[in-house]
């Protein structure tokens, strides 16, 4: 399993950067396993991949963190709604993350979460 052994295999970064599994996403199914260290010349559109799709992990992650609340029924049901806005049956593409609105999502799921303070004071 590489996540043992990240630094050995030249992963150091991903010791000390959570990614949220974006980086693999990105390799795998956005560019089809080409990577930027064997395609110089695909480093900035990688970059600008993980970039997004980092950040809707990372919403992903806290979504699914707070279905561990006493959540009501409204509330469960808004989670599943945000999960879908960021969740796809489809491979992402270079295009789809390019035109995703990462900002309005994350400002929409920072509201709902705000709103869950109640849970935890």
């Amino acid at each position: 399993m590489i996540f043992q052994k990240r630094t050995q295999l030249g992963f150091a970064g991903c010791v000390t950067y959570n990614c949220f599994g974006a980086g693999q996403r990105v390799t795998q199914e956005v560019f089809n396993g080409k990577t930027w260290r064997e395609n110089d010349h695909l480093k900035q559109q990688m970059g600008a991949a993980l970039s997004v799709l980092r950040r809707i992990h990372e919403q992903l992650s806290l979504l699914r963190s707070s279905k561990i609340l006493p959540l009501s029924k409204e509330e469960r049901s808004s989670v599943e709604f945000l999960e879908n806005e960021l969740s796809r049956k489809e491979k992402w593409t270079e295009a789809d993350l390019q035109h995703f609105p990462i900002e309005q999502r994350e400002k929409e799921i920072l509201s709902f979460l705000s709103g869950l303070r109640r849970h935890v004071v």
